[in-house]
């Protein structure tokens, strides 16, 4: 190993580790050389090494000291030299923190873990979403991609912010898009409805060709455009368009006694839609039978799926069939 090639690795080394390389060198020297100045007040090298730092760093202990003048005149220079570079090994980690905090903050540190949740586009919703999320599922991690927003507070928000266009894969690449879990694009509430969708799909395709198997969530606000999302990858299309409409209705034709909005707000928080195919043991029973059996199970049957229909709350006497998928509310 040549000179030259220590010389190399010791450049491509962070900052820090060059600084703390060089305290480590610098303490190691002047113990040594204590240690051979005065053997009988500092029997080993180490002895003089743990002085070295002490005296460095303002300690001063007093268990080690130098009694001759050859002795004193090294413990000036350390204090001189050494002194100085631990000083500023200090304020370097202290300004690489202050500085990490603000990149974390403006969204330039890449996420490194694994397993976890991206969300696109900050607004009302992903901010409500957030809230959920770590309220029900407090371990998992989230990461925020968004080109809108300059600064996101850890200590406001606990999410791991990426600033950045998430159609770009530099982008992607520092939220780690291979390893994510899921991911959920929000439509753009300041495009139109076009151009929010076509953006959409731009970052479905972008997504879905970093990461072939990861499932995705889009927000697709025309009809027209549902195809285009499926087609670019999208596992689960969002139709909130669809949604409020239904939402509306309810509201404008209900009975006076209920409350659609809030029903369903807090039914979505606290509990989940599970789809299950038919068990043998409810073939060919009433409704009525295989609720009461589900509902031991802690599963509340609310209709089937038949044929890619919906039969929602039938009649007690209703058969369940062998191909029907179970439509049922059970815990998170």
């Amino acid at each position: 190993m040549t000179i030259k090639f220590i010389k190399y690795l010791y450049l491509r080394l962070p900052i820090l580790i060059k600084l703390l390389l060089l305290v480590i060198i610098v303490m190691v020297f002047y113990g040594i050389l204590i240690h051979f100045i005065e053997p009988k007040q500092f029997p080993t090298i180490f002895d003089g090494i743990w002085w070295a730092f002490v005296t460095a760093a303002t300690v001063g202990y007093g268990d080690y000291t130098p009694l001759t003048t050859e002795g004193r005149i090294i413990g000036i220079f350390l204090m001189l030299t050494g002194g100085s570079f631990i000083a500023l090994y200090v304020s370097t980690v202290s300004s690489r923190a202050v500085r990490r905090e603000q990149d974390l903050i403006s969204g330039k540190i890449k996420f490194k873990g694994q397993n976890h949740l991206i969300f696109i586009g900050w607004n009302e919703r992903t901010r409500q979403l957030i809230e959920i999320v770590t309220n029900i599922f407090p371990d998992i991690e989230i990461v925020l991609i968004d080109h809108s927003e300059k600064r996101i507070s850890y200590q406001n928000y606990p999410i791991h912010f990426i600033k950045g266009d998430a159609t770009e894969d530099y982008v992607l690449h520092m939220a780690n898009i291979e390893r994510a879990s899921r991911v959920l694009i929000s439509a753009n509430d300041l495009k139109s409805e076009r151009h929010s969708d076509n953006w959409t799909i731009l970052a479905t395709l972008a997504i879905r060709g970093n990461n072939k198997d990861v499932p995705i969530v889009a927000e697709i606000l025309s009809k027209v455009q549902i195809e285009n999302a499926l087609r670019a990858g999208a596992t689960t299309i969002i139709r909130s368009n669809d949604f409020m409409s239904v939402l509306f209705f309810h509201e404008l034709s209900h009975v006076k006694t209920a409350t659609p909005f809030e029903d369903i707000t807090n039914l979505l928080k606290q509990k989940q839609f599970s789809h299950s195919k038919c068990p043998e043991e409810l073939v060919e029973l009433s409704f009525l039978d295989a609720s009461q059996k589900l509902l031991k199970r802690g599963h509340l049957l609310l209709g089937i799926i038949r044929n890619k229909q919906y039969q929602i709350h039938p009649s007690p006497d209703f058969k369940i069939k062998k191909e029907d998928i179970l439509l049922s509310i059970i815990d998170w």
